[in-house]
């Protein structure tokens, strides 16, 4: 007997299927939405022309005359009205419309509109625009050096340069009155930074003869093809806008800065002590880590981390036999003659380079893709060597100016070297050269992707490469393996002294003795450590918290997958996105394990 579906259930079963086809189409997406590549396009030209900075490190020059004046009200409501528009523009673009790549950068994109707009509602850029560390004015002297970003090949690299000039001193004089505001309002740096930045200052105010001055150092370096006439020109030109602008400028800010701006500077060492202060540091910890974690899971984290890397320096103690306490071998590592074999400069750097030679057979069984990009070392430049960390700068977009690992070389008779190969992986290869150069490098990626930094997947990548040194044959002295534990014990100690710092109420010199007490840096260098922290809340939170996921989802990965476990591929899957915030990286490397399980 046959029995008759009713036709309300016919009707269900044919939305149903309608609602699976759709589904299937929206897995099958792999013709890229034109509309939106020509919105992530427009969105990376705007960025460029917002930040003129960012593109000549990228190696574009058409914006090298350009230097907004930043801390103006037009610039600031400029910023809020781009990625306001960007931010709405998305809307336009629902997910089964993409394909998957471009629907991370969708979200992607949606997650840097809205951090900048956060960052731009607070008042802190814009009253308190110089610090000893992380401010554009330490940038521009980098530049002006002549052996940055900055081009001086060309009259008119010149001449971009002098414009460029011109309109610094603009923000320079705009950061003087922003600061006196600041004053007012109650946003000033604490007086230890305060007398930070005061000797950076003194060094561009007042030189003997005006061929000394950091700034006139293009003019020394004439291209051999420059007539004369033109050298005539240009150094006429140079002379009279240090004299006559920049040097004056220079001068009134640092006679400010020793007198009225020290005086009203914090007694308090983090940023409650300055309006919205708990709020911002919030904002902070989710800009910089990409995660929604609260200062007491940090903190806590952060104490955790401490005491398990302390059980792992116990061991190496024993394995070399020193008799003392952990924190008399802390001691014994900074004092020790023996690792610090030095005199020169130039030795340091060609033990880099010798570390990177010793590796270079075993980088083919991690990596399978490797960046064209050239990489030197070189030394930190004295104007800023004295309150300069390790640190590396990308090379162009284009590949032909390489990426430089920046060494700090003070006085070269005192340079310790116990975390040199720890330092190498994470500020050179395979850390940040390779994760920011095969970024760039990428056929895959929409331009505004290749910029873009992420403070918890760039530094958490890099201090995840400093595990990988026994992996690459490193790691044979035990001092070096503690140098690799000393690095990593100084990121897990961030976590306590930044929240610390700047949610908890510690004391600049609390925080000091609490790294004295846990790790083998220096003193100097500890206090210059602190003072960073101090100068951007945050940001130190990031390197422990990104490095921790890459670990679990490598092991989560490894578990999953079990023999079929590729650490190329998985290595591959981590970079070849470039900077993303870690939920969307947790998101991909789940969905690569699911389809290598299916």
């Amino acid at each position: 007997m046959k029995r008759c579906i009713p036709s309300v259930i016919l009707l269900v079963l044919f939305f149903v299927s309608c609602k699976e086809h759709v589904k299937t189409q929206e897995l099958v997406v792999n013709t890229p939405n034109e509309t939106f590549s020509q919105l992530l396009k427009d969105y990376n030209e705007g960025k460029l022309q917002l930040y003129p900075l960012d593109a000549t490190y990228a190696g574009d020059n058409r914006y090298n005359a350009m230097f907004p004046n930043t801390l103006s009200n037009a610039y600031i409501s400029k910023v809020n009205n781009f990625y306001t528009n960007y931010n709405t523009k998305l809307d336009s673009f629902p997910d089964h419309v993409l394909t998957e790549s471009q629907k991370m950068s969708k979200a992607v994109l949606a997650w840097d509109c809205k951090m900048a707009l956060a960052q731009n509602s607070f008042k802190n850029d814009r009253f308190l625009p110089i610090n000893q560390m992380w401010t554009i004015n330490l940038r521009m002297g980098q530049l002006a050096s002549g052996s940055s970003a900055q081009p001086f090949k060309t009259v008119k690299d010149y001449e971009d340069w002098l414009s460029r000039l011109e309109q610094f001193n603009v923000w320079l004089q705009s950061a003087k009155t922003r600061m006196q505001e600041g004053v007012k309002e109650g946003y000033v740096l604490p007086k230890a930074l305060i007398k930070k930045v005061i000797p950076q200052f003194k060094a561009l105010a007042f030189v003997k003869e005006l061929p000394d001055h950091l700034f006139y150092s293009p003019i020394k370096n004439f291209p051999s093809n420059f007539s004369e006439e033109d050298k005539k020109t240009l150094t006429k030109k140079y002379s009279s806008i240090l004299t006559d602008k920049l040097i004056p400028s220079f001068t009134s800010i640092y006679n400010f800065l020793k007198t009225d701006y020290l005086n009203a500077g914090l007694e308090a060492s983090g940023i409650l002590a300055i309006p919205n202060g708990k709020a911002y540091y919030q904002h902070a910890i989710k800009k910089y880590t990409t995660t929604n974690m609260t200062v007491d899971e940090i903190h806590d984290l952060g104490l955790k981390e401490v005491a398990r890397i302390l059980g792992e320096m116990e061991k190496v103690k024993a394995e070399v036999g020193y008799k003392g306490d952990l924190k008399d071998f802390f001691n014994d590592v900074r004092e020790n003659k023996n690792l610090m074999p030095y005199t020169e400069p130039q030795q340091i750097i060609d033990n880099f380079n010798t570390i990177h030679t010793r590796m270079k057979p075993q980088l083919e069984k991690l990596f399978g893709n490797k960046p064209k990009t050239p990489f030197i070392v070189k030394q930190t430049e004295k104007f800023r060597e004295a309150s300069a960390s390790a640190e590396y700068n990308p090379g162009s977009l284009d590949g032909t100016r390489p990426g430089v690992f920046y060494t700090p070389i003070p006085d070269a008779s005192k340079y310790n070297v116990f975390s040199d190969e720890a330092l190498f992986l994470h500020e050179a290869i395979p850390g940040h050269h390779y994760q920011i150069s095969l970024t760039q490098e990428s056929n895959e990626l929409p331009d505004f992707r290749k910029t873009l930094w992420y403070s918890a997947y760039g530094e958490g990548w890099a201090l995840y490469t400093e595990s990988l040194g026994k992996e690459l044959g490193l790691y044979t002295d035990p001092y070096q393996y503690f140098g690799m534990l000393g690095m990593e014990m100084h990121r897990a100690i961030r976590l306590v002294v930044d929240t610390g710092l700047h949610a908890k109420g510690w004391t600049r010199e609390k925080a000091i003795q609490y790294s004295l007490d846990n790790e083998a840096e220096s003193e100097a260098s500890i206090i210059s450590e602190i003072e960073r922290y101090m100068a951007n809340p945050g940001q130190a939170l990031s390197y422990k918290i990104g490095q921790l996921k890459i670990r679990a989802l490598r092991n989560k990965a490894k578990k999953a997958l079990g023999d079929t476990f590729d650490i190329r591929e998985f290595h591959n899957q981590v970079l070849e996105t470039g900077c993303i915030p870690l939920a969307l990286l947790e998101d991909k490397i789940d969905r690569w394990i699911a389809a290598n399980k299916a």
